[in-house]
């Protein structure tokens, strides 16, 4: 097999990362020999780690002195498994313990085949519940959600909804908060905020993009300034086309923008350009994207779905809404624009909010529970439920 390999600097500056056809390796610490960590999960060779929160997990791990592994950033679905696999088998002298994201769907099979190798040869597992739809996997499959958090040293989640609505398969799931580092997230207060709106996600139908431009239409009358930045990556499920279609048919030709999706570093730029932040999802759990935009002070308009109420407090540090009801949002964005005092309010308790998020405050606590887990300290409880 030919390795090829591209290194760049981890976020700390203190160790370089490789891409290699085994896996994508952040180096090793002298102060990890005893702090060993395979992190497994699904990243693109073209992207930083920073950009995913395991790959930022990894990445500040190994400037905190673990020795830290990263697989897969094989593109193809087959190859990835098999990398992933490939990895844990031709690793195992090099980690003691495994992180692994688990997603609904076929992202779900990865993480049942890792996991069985990585208890074959005896490694401990911690899981990390991800997303929105896994509830509704998990009523489908049941068993087979249960099997495998049950055979996880522990399991964590960001989502507060996920932790509660997976009780079930596993009672002691731990929340971990999807971090950020806030100090990259420059507040500023919306006390006189203007009809620029902006919209960030990768374009995928679950996301329910298309209500961006409805929300347009409905404001376009009482204010004619209104203009909306949908900011992703085109997912290719033809979302991003139905989304420009609807703008289209609905005469608002140069009142959306379509950036495509933008380097992590400029995020906070971007958000600041605008006063109001749409989420327009039908499925979540816990978007970081919304995190950046209360950390940023914008005044969030959500639709109440998922996990979104565990971030989004109504009336306190946003405004939720009924999901795929252009009306409703519309109203809500016209009272930020109106209402004395609503944007302020908002606006100043999204970031008080978003400071729970810092990685000050969350990476201590990975620390500590991958510790207890390489200590054998971690004990699973059974579900609370049968």
């Amino acid at each position: 097999m030919t390795s090829s390999s591209v290194s760049q600097t981890s976020v700390q500056g203190s160790s370089a990362t490789e891409v290699s056809d085994e896996g994508f390796s952040v180096a090793r610490s002298p102060r990890a020999s005893q702090r060993r960590l395979l992190v497994i999960s699904s990243f693109l060779a073209s992207a930083p780690l920073e950009r995913y929160v395991s790959g930022d997990l990894a990445n500040r791990l190994a400037g905190a002195g673990w020795s830290v592994a990263v697989t897969s950033t094989k593109i193809n679905r087959f190859a990835r498994l098999l990398d992933m696999l490939v990895t844990v088998r031709r690793r195992a002298a090099s980690y003691d313990l495994a992180v692994v994201d688990v997603f609904s769907g076929n992202a779900f099979v990865w993480a049942e085949c890792v996991c069985w190798l990585l208890r074959r040869m005896g490694k401990p597992i911690v899981l990390t519940l991800h997303g929105g739809s896994l509830p509704g996997f998990a009523r489908r499959w049941p068993r087979r959600m249960r099997s495998l958090v049950q055979c996880a040293a522990a399991v964590t989640t960001p989502s507060g909804y996920l932790k509660e609505e997976l009780r079930c398969y596993r009672a002691d799931i731990r929340l971990v908060r999807n971090p950020i580092e806030l100090g990259r997230y420059p507040f500023v207060c919306r006390n006189h905020p203007k009809p620029d709106l902006v919209w960030l996600r990768a374009f995928c139908e679950i996301y329910n993009p298309s209500l961006g431009p409805r929300v347009v239409a409905a404001l376009v009358g009482e204010f004619p300034a209104v203009s909306l930045a949908m900011i992703g990556p085109d997912k290719h499920d033809r979302s991003l086309q139905r989304t420009q279609a609807t703008a289209d048919k609905l005469g608002l030709h140069g009142r959306l923008s379509f950036p495509g999706g933008v380097l992590k570093s400029d995020v906070p730029a971007w958000l600041n350009q605008a006063d109001i932040f749409l989420n327009t999802t039908d499925v979540d759990s816990a978007p970081v994207t919304v995190i950046e935009a209360l950390a940023c002070g914008l005044c969030v308009v959500s639709t109440n779905v998922g996990g979104i109420p565990y971030l989004v407090e109504d009336e306190k540090n946003g405004l939720l809404v009924p999901p795929n009801d252009a009306g409703a949002m519309a109203a809500a964005v016209r009272r930020v624009l109106t209402e004395p005092g609503l944007a302020e309010r908002l606006s100043r308790n999204a970031r008080a909010k978003a400071e729970q998020f810092d990685w000050s405050i969350i990476l201590p606590q990975w620390e500590e529970l991958l510790t207890e887990v390489a200590l054998g300290l971690a004990r699973p409880l059974r579900p609370s439920c049968p």
